[in-house]
């Protein structure tokens, strides 16, 4: 069964989703090697959300309940939040609602500034840090590439993603209501990833030139000359005659010593965990722009548009789930077809048949079985499964379980 756990900018503070950030990701690693009903997890980590994916062995009934809270317990104290208080902060979802609430965030509609293009992105590395650390399974390797596929649907079928900004031009946008112009201003950039990046471009579509960067990590120098800016090597230095300072890096935290009081600066701080110490907007004349106030002003979506890609999502989900349901059907009786075929082709190897008859017969049961197949996976859609089995045990004499009841016959045997 697959169960997802989810803190977001929608119901969790920002207090705790950087906590999370930092220390339930080794929680999910130790759920995974220890906990004997958890086989696989991926870890959704941004800058507005935290998330675990888990694939489970249901062991008894309402056993998703009890990993929820074996889960819940096990990022809580990795994190250092209370368990009363990050169980108020997660939401619980469970099969094909955890796949359309993944295909739904793959897509964008559940990011801060709904339709945004990063996300999609990360829910990818997502999948690759698990797979190289030996967490996936085969159940969330399908979830993940359904979500992908799903997003690509959602960005080529509406106008989704062209109607709505990413988080970092959200926050310019806001950010304009301060800077007259963007041309005139000094920025100082703290950071040199590929969100970085993102904000080195959108800057530059909003005319900014004057951009210098530092680098906690001293990477400043081959960034900028990558990206045609400044680098910085002393940070207060520049901070006293700067604009404009943003900040997006997991390497340092930007304390108010660093500020001059009486000097005007703008501060945007795009990361999770915080760069910049919520103490620095309490200095005279700076104003600091972070992600809960970013978030905010997130705008409304694009009624049409939003409706479109819900309706996408939904439909994936089905799918996703009525292919899990119809699996299990579909392999008996491939099984069964094949076991046939093979029997035809030893006879007519034992009669000097070669390897063009065994072709020709794998080729016609590939043939005969495209079209029951396909049947049986639109009864899966249409909720009527059962019928697909019974069909099966009536015409073939084949016994098939539902995925859910031989997930239970193989706990029983554990």
């Amino acid at each position: 069964m697959l169960l997802c756990l989810t803190a977001n900018h929608r119901n969790a503070s920002l207090d705790i989703l950087e906590r999370l950030s930092v220390g339930a990701p080794t929680a999910t690693r130790a759920l995974v090697d220890d906990e004997i009903f958890v086989s696989g997890a991926v870890v959704l980590a941004t800058c507005n959300r935290f998330e675990a994916y888990l694939d489970i062995d249901e062991p008894l009934t309402g056993g998703e309940a009890v990993a929820a809270e074996s889960v819940i317990e096990a990022m809580a104290d990795a994190s250092g939040v209370a368990v009363d208080l990050l169980r108020a902060s997660v939401a619980v979802h469970q099969g094909a609602d955890a796949a359309a609430h993944l295909f739904a965030v793959t897509s964008g509609l559940e990011s801060m500034s709904v339709g945004e293009d990063e996300i999609s992105g990360q829910v990818r590395r997502a999948l690759d840090a698990a797979r190289a650390e030996g967490m996936t399974s085969s159940e969330l390797e399908r979830l993940f590439q359904k979500a992908t596929h799903t997003s690509r649907g959602v960005r080529n079928r509406t106008q989704l993603r062209g109607a709505h900004r990413s988080l970092v031009r959200l926050a310019l946008e806001l950010a304009s209501s301060r800077v007259a112009e963007w041309a005139a201003v000094k920025i100082v950039l703290v950071g040199t990833g590929k969100y970085a990046v993102r904000t080195v471009e959108a800057l530059r579509a909003r005319g900014a030139g004057d951009i210098h960067v530092f680098s906690p990590s001293g990477r400043a120098e081959a960034f900028a000359a990558q990206h045609r800016l400044i680098p910085v090597s002393d940070f207060p230095a520049e901070v006293a005659a700067a604009d404009v300072v943003i900040t997006c890096t997991a390497a340092a935290v930007v304390h108010a010593d660093a500020f001059t009081p009486g000097h005007r600066v703008l501060v945007i701080d795009l990361g999770l965990p915080r760069n910049v110490d919520p103490a620095v907007g309490a200095v005279e004349a700076v104003e600091l722009l972070d992600l809960e106030t970013i978030r905010l002003h997130a705008p409304l979506a694009e009624f049409s548009a939003h409706a479109d890609a819900r309706a996408i999502v939904g439909d994936a989900a089905t799918e996703f789930h009525a292919d899990r349901e119809a699996g299990p059907a579909i392999t008996a009786l491939r099984s069964e077809v094949l076991k046939t075929v093979d029997a035809e082709i030893a006879r007519a190897r034992s009669r000097g048949a070669g390897d063009e008859v065994e072709a020709a017969l794998r080729h016609l049961a590939g043939v005969l079985l495209h079209k029951p197949s396909v049947r049986i996976k639109e009864l899966a859609v249409e909720g009527r499964i059962d019928e697909a089995r019974a069909a099966l045990g009536l015409l073939h004499g084949l016994s098939v379980e539902s995925p859910d009841a031989a997930d239970d016959d193989l706990w029983a045997t554990a």
